[in-house]
């Protein structure tokens, strides 16, 4: 199974990065942990994730092709 994973903003700097595919994630959780053993950096930043284009705040089950996206706060006006 392969999710498609979006870094937008100062996440895509850190990861060096806009676009990652990872294999073998079960939930969002599990590629939370993924993500933060690959780029660690990004446990001090604020972020929100959105699954298929729809911001999620709990653990969701990842299907084979979901696209999930981390995204810091907006800034400016």
């Amino acid at each position: 199974m392969k999710v498609k994973v979006l870094f937008f903003g100062v996440l895509a700097e850190i990861t060096g990065t806009g676009i990652k595919i990872y294999e073998d994630v079960k939930s969002t959780e599990h590629l939370k942990q993924r993500v933060l053993d690959e780029f660690p950096e990004i446990f001090h930043y604020k972020y929100n994730i959105a699954l298929n284009n729809s911001f999620i705040n709990t653990e969701m089950i990842l299907s084979d092709g979901d696209e999930i996206s981390f995204i810091p706060p907006f800034e400016g006006g």
